[in-house]
Order: C-alpha cells, then structure tokens, then sequence
C-alpha cells in the first residue's frame, strides 16, 4: 500500500488536497452524477481542461465505476460510452 501512495503522491485521487480548484470539487458534484443527457455533457466540458483529468479517468477504469462522469468520459453500467440517451421512447421522425 505505501508503494501505491508513494508511486502517486502527486495524485489528487491520492491526495485530497492536490484536487483543491479542480472542476469536480468546486462545483456541483451532482453535476457528474446527473440522469440528464445535457446535464452529463456539461460536467464532461468541464473536465475538458482538468489537469487531473487522465489520472481520473485511469483510476475509474481501475475501479470500474458503476456510472458518473469520470476523467471526461460517461460511464454507464461500468462501461464508457460516447453519450447517455434520453429516459424513454425515442420520438418520431416524420417520414
């Protein structure tokens, strides 16, 4: 385990405080959580710049995240998909 600290010291997954002003701790963390389609590409946008974003994104693949926005990428039942599809049927295109 001090091995695993010691290889990401400079982790803010790691260290709390490294995270301080990064886009998930300053804003709304219900955000990166959201049922909304619009509402899980703004949190992704935010990621966007993050200089944590790759360390995030590695470490919800190793964790295998059930769902949220992780390292600027959806997650879905434990899968990374490209976007969330809206709740319920999908409407009808006029032929």
């Amino acid at each position: 385990m001090i091995s695993l600290l010691l290889d990401h010291e400079s982790d803010p997954l790691v260290d709390p405080t490294l995270g301080e002003g990064l886009p998930c701790h300053t804003g709304d963390p219900d955000l990166f959580f959201a049922e909304r389609p619009d509402d899980l590409e703004r949190a992704k946008a935010l990621c966007a710049d993050c200089p944590a974003r790759a360390a995030c994104l590695a470490a919800a693949l190793e964790r295998a995240e059930p769902w949220g926005v992780w390292g600027g990428e959806i997650f879905d039942q434990g899968v990374v998909i490209a976007r969330k599809r809206p709740r319920g049927r999908p409407r009808k295109v006029a032929a």
